[in-house]
């Protein structure tokens, strides 16, 4: 029998979700950072063994939105927890449960797929208080299995990906078996120069970004490939930040989402990165349209 189906990771901003899929699938598929939000859309890792095939879903942090980009990815990650045969709610192992844990296990009690409680950062914690914050997890919800692991350090992904493959239904292989991730090219070389720009820089500018690859072409007079991106903040002001002192901050994005994305692609590239102003694009909804956020 071929088991095959889909599993969402949904959870609180920041506690790992983009980490545990990059583990599980042992390639970065999705950004990531110490940056709360920092994942807006579904990004899809497969995994892939002889008995069957799982399609692990990142979600956007489930929190209260301020915008409407908030309010996109909070309706987003609802909507897979829809859709998916196995929801895996993944905590933080060292923390006891807060609000925002509490608020998402109201819709977990809604929900008639089965639900893993997912303990990451277990390598932080100590037995005795490990043992006491899975006691108070257990009691917000009922959960069909419970799982603690450290996706940073690749600790007991083994035992939760078995149980994943378990509860899973008879199904085809979705996917080639050499797939990790069906996001195209232009989404993934978008994300990567986001990701250089969440951690270069402060502020609000994480939360203000947004980031269109418009064109993507190869050279046919030699082996380079030619990216152009667009960088979109909220405010003018915001532009200097980016760009830096002479252009030295955008200089070093682009040095360095080059070089990721090179080993990525397989290529050579030439990356033209251009910052322009959309103002207040997270609370316009044509923006969030064009942008891919609707």
């Amino acid at each position: 029998m071929h088991k095959s189906g889909f599993a969402a990771l949904i959870g609180r901003p920041n506690v790992g979700k983009s980490t545990l899929l990059n583990s599980l699938v042992g390639e970065k598929i999705a950004i990531t950072s110490d940056r709360p939000q920092t994942t807006r859309n579904q990004i899809r890792a497969v995994l892939t063994r002889p008995e069957g095939q799982i399609i692990y879903i990142d979600t956007p942090g489930l929190h209260k939105p301020k915008h409407l980009l908030g309010s996109a990815m909070v309706h987003m990650a609802r909507a897979t927890m829809q859709e998916v045969d196995l929801i895996c709610f993944v905590v933080e192992a060292n923390n006891p449960p807060g609000r925002g844990d509490a608020y998402i296990a109201e819709f977990l009690e809604m929900i008639e797929s089965p639900v893993f409680l997912v303990l990451n950062k277990a390598d932080l914690v100590a037995p005795e208080p490990l043992a006491k914050n899975i006691s108070r997890y257990k009691e917000l919800c009922s959960f069909d299995d419970l799982f603690t692991l450290s996706a940073l350090k690749k600790i007991n992904l083994e035992c939760f990906v078995d149980a994943s493959l378990a509860i899973m239904p008879e199904g085809p292989q979705y996917y080639p078996p050499e797939m990790v991730t069906d996001q195209p090219e232009k989404f993934i070389a978008a994300e990567i120069i986001r990701e250089k720009i969440i951690n270069l820089t402060r502020q609000e500018i994480p939360f203000s970004i947004a980031v269109v690859v418009e064109e993507m072409s190869l050279r046919q007079t030699e082996d380079l490939l030619d990216i152009r991106a667009e960088i979109f903040v909220e405010r003018k002001s915001q532009i200097g930040i980016i760009v830096g002192k002479k252009g030295s901050k955008l200089k070093q994005v682009g040095i360095m989402a080059r070089q990721e994305l090179e080993a990525i692609l397989g290529r050579h590239i030439y990356l033209d990165l251009r910052v322009k102003e959309k103002k207040d694009w997270r609370n316009r909804e044509d923006e969030l349209h064009r942008l891919g956020y609707r």
